[in-house]
């Protein structure tokens, strides 16, 4: 699991900023838009949406914001027309890239994305050229400082986690995205709360670089992530503490 909580922590930090400026805001109420469409307008009847606001809440996101998005997905009130897409491509050194992205103008975005690989020294793939080295499943983060391992493992096990592994000073907890809602009700009603948690695609073989072109890899994840259409961002590349030192240090 090396990796998934070096780039959900680095998304977690920017996000903060992100909030401040507006922008995750306005990406998080086209996924909210985006969910109450095809899932109806009740959280407690659509986990997707229970999830985008979760995340909403997360961030500060006033209530009137998130109630105003809702009403647009499901026609309550009129408003842009977005749609879901995911593009795959190649970053350096052949490192698989995954991108959703939600947008109301699909020739626009493809694109700034295919742009934004090129110039990162990568190239945008077509459909299925990478999707088939991810899996989607529920990523949980927990400071491993002060917890104890056997019992964490007890409640997310009970709750219907996949698995717990330590990647560094986090516990990553594992689970379908399903459950995930389970799980991070059972954390919290045993006083643990998460650095991270998020529903994402895990790759199911990691690959390795060196420092360099793992750094440029990640300077074309963090473009992406910056995109305004851009929701998420996956990679299957390995982030080493090595190479986080050094994207720190730029």
């Amino acid at each position: 699991m090396s990796g998934h909580s070096h780039w959900a922590t680095i998304k977690h930090k920017k996000g903060a900023v992100d909030a401040k400026r507006g922008k995750l805001w306005s990406k998080l109420s086209r996924a909210i838009i985006i969910a109450a469409r095809h899932g109806g307008g009740d959280p407690n009847g659509n986990l997707k949406l229970r999830y985008a606001i979760d995340k909403a809440r997360a961030v500060s996101m006033p209530k009137d914001n998130i109630e105003r998005a809702i009403k647009r997905g499901t026609g309550e009130q009129e408003g842009i027309t977005y749609e879901e897409i995911t593009y795959e491509g190649f970053g350096p050194g052949g490192v698989a890239v995954m991108v959703d992205v939600v947008t109301d103008n699909r020739n626009r975005t493809a694109g700034e994305i295919r742009k934004l690989f090129e110039k990162g020294g990568g190239h945008m793939g077509s459909a299925g050229n990478v999707a088939y080295l991810f899996e989607r499943k529920g990523l949980i983060g927990v400071s491993a400082t002060g917890t104890d391992e056997d019992t964490l493992m007890g409640i997310v096990l009970d709750a219907g986690a996949e698995d717990l592994k330590r990647s560094g000073d986090t516990f990553d907890i594992i689970c379908d995205p399903g459950s995930f809602s389970h799980v991070k009700a059972a954390l919290e009603q045993n006083n643990v709360t998460p650095i991270h948690a998020e529903i994402t695609q895990l790759p199911k073989v990691h690959v390795d670089k060196d420092v360099e072109t793992a750094k440029k890899v990640m300077r074309l994840l963090e473009a992406l992530d910056d995109q305004d259409d851009v929701q998420n961002v996956y990679s299957n590349l390995t982030l080493t503490e090595e190479v986080m030192d050094a994207v720190s240090k730029e």
